[in-house]
């Protein structure tokens, strides 16, 4: 289910899931709390929109520091994952960059891709604020855009608009000076070009040239704008995982911003219990399945046997970076931003949850149950768990039913609720804050007896699904709780994932007893 409230007034893509957890649509948005609740708001929807709307079960974002870099991050997530109602935007096309390439006389282009050998700069979200600048520099530097150097000099040439390479009117050595200082232009350093063009900007207003003191206030508007930074999108030529986290209770939440050569591909998060050693622990296990990028941006440093650990398993040395000023302090600031935003967002759930239960404790680990077959056959039980208000995939559950014969889903219910907290007895481990059982009364009562048997002391609730009433044991009322309140929306985000991942297993042994 999605709930509007957590969302935050800040720029970044928004990404709407189905209920098996499929990208539909990926938007990006100046404002995330009042772009995607003016979805389910307004009215009148066109056709696809109403559809999409629709189909929405969840909901994802990734907040940015800027309105540009959530545009460059959603075309970056769209050519990913292709999402089927961004229909619009599925083309080849990529923002444009600047590109100087490889040649004795390099020339000035405008370029889509970065597959050419040469040195490229961008991209640029505005077409007109990147052709000022493509203009802008070539003008100074009179630099050549012929694909081949022609034998004859061109009109160009007698405009006074290049330098003439192609009839010698430059040496190579005098043609590539040229070239570094619109490099170092196109880097950002531009302090001297745009003292220059003020001066002339000065001029041509003193002159009344209003016109072109007008073309040169606007190219010295987007030379300004070329100095800052994108931290979304930027030139690299290798892989970067940005790693940051908070400490919250006993717990970790730990964000991991996935970079493929510059480009800001995706976020990973996890929710974990806290220990001295949860950063290295962390890293192992996820590298270990999972191939280290070049360099791994981390908020503190690590031990010197882990990047030697981390660097053979690449087969290259691992550059690990602890920034503290910058453009990767500002990555990793980021990332930060997103874990109090995406964790601690959803402690609102918890509490209206909390709440609305009247519980003495806020409902932290979260365990929902389900049961799934077809007909009888391959009975299966699913057990999710939430943590922090976000599913805890790492502590996902399934069972294959035992000692059921047929349809009988109180039973079943049982045998999963028995197994489930039979062994966390055994085995000393942590018990949840709060059970809810995906049913009516007869399962949230096979439930609770199970419960009561092992003399635990666990809130147990049930939802049953036509009404999305909420139950507690031994009373046929439901609770006063509205199927719209943030607690029950938050019930039944938790009994939808329970749901899926019951299906999910129930379908997996069907085709293997097909196969079979």
């Amino acid at each position: 289910m999605i709930d509007l409230e957590t969302l935050p007034h800040l720029p970044g893509c928004y990404l709407f899931k189905d209920s098996q957890g499929t990208i539909l649509y990926v938007g990006k948005a100046k404002d995330l709390k009042k772009r995607v609740s003016s979805y389910f708001r307004k009215r009148g929807h066109d056709p696809k929109t109403e559809s999409l709307i629709q189909t929405v079960k969840d909901l994802d974002f990734i907040v940015t520091n800027t309105e540009v870099e959530a545009l460059l991050l959603e075309n970056t997530l769209i050519k990913k994952h292709w999402p089927r109602y961004n229909i619009a935007l599925k083309d080849s096309k990529r923002y444009a960059c600047i590109h100087l390439t490889d040649e004795p006389f390099p020339r000035i282009r405008i370029s889509r891709t970065k597959s050419g050998p040469g040195t490229y700069y961008g991209p640029f979200v505005s077409a007109k604020e990147r052709d000022y600048v493509f203009y802008a520099v070539r003008k100074t530097f009179e630099l050549r855009t012929c694909k081949k150097l022609p034998k004859k000099a061109c009109l160009r040439y007698h405009m006074g608009a290049c330098s003439g390479p192609c009839i010698g009117r430059i040496a190579e050595v005098d043609y590539r000076e040229k070239v570094m200082r619109a490099q170092w232009v196109l880097k950002g350093n531009i302090g001297q070009l745009l003292e220059s063009m003020r001066g002339e900007m000065k001029e041509a207003s003193s002159n009344q040239q209003f016109e072109k003191a007008l073309e040169l206030r606007d190219e010295i508007s987007a030379l300004e704008h070329l100095q800052e930074k994108q931290n979304v999108e930027r030139q690299r030529k290798y892989d970067q995982d940005i790693l940051n986290y908070l400490i919250e209770e006993g717990n970790v939440y730990l964000m991991l911003f996935k970079v493929y050569k510059g480009t800001l591909e995706g976020k990973e998060d996890f929710v974990f219990a806290f220990n001295e050693n949860f950063l290295e622990e962390f890293i192992v296990q996820y590298y270990s399945e999972t191939q280290p990028p070049k360099e791994l941006i981390v908020p503190e440093a690590l031990d010197e046997s882990l990047v030697e650990y981390l660097s053979q398993i690449k087969g290259k040395n691992i550059k690990v970076t602890v920034p503290k000023l910058g453009e990767k302090k500002t990555l990793l600031d980021l990332a930060l931003k997103n874990v109090e935003i995406g964790f601690f967002g959803n402690r609102k759930k918890v509490k209206a949850l909390q709440e609305a239960l009247k519980l003495p404790e806020v409902p932290n680990v979260i365990e929902c149950f389900d049961i799934s077959h077809l007909s009888g056959t391959s009975t299966v039980g699913s057990m999710v768990q939430f943590r922090g208000g976000r599913p805890d995939k790492s502590n996902y559950r399934r069972f294959k039913i035992k000692s059921v014969d047929g349809i009988d889903d109180f039973a079943s219910m049982a045998e999963v609720v028995r197994r489930r907290y039979s062994r966390l007895k055994e085995e000393g481990q942590e018990f949840p804050d709060l059970i809810i059982i995906d049913g009516g009364e007869g399962q949230l009562s096979s439930a609770f007896q199970e419960i009561r048997k092992l003399r635990l002391k666990i809130p147990v609730v049930s939802i049953a699904k036509r009404e999305e009433e909420i139950y507690v044991p031994e009373s046929s009322r439901p609770l006063d709780i509205k199927r719209n309140e943030r607690a029950s929306l938050f019930v039944q985000e938790i009994r939808d994932e329970a749901h899926r991942f019951a299906i999910t297993y129930n379908r997996l042994l069907r085709q293997k007893a097909m196969t079979t």
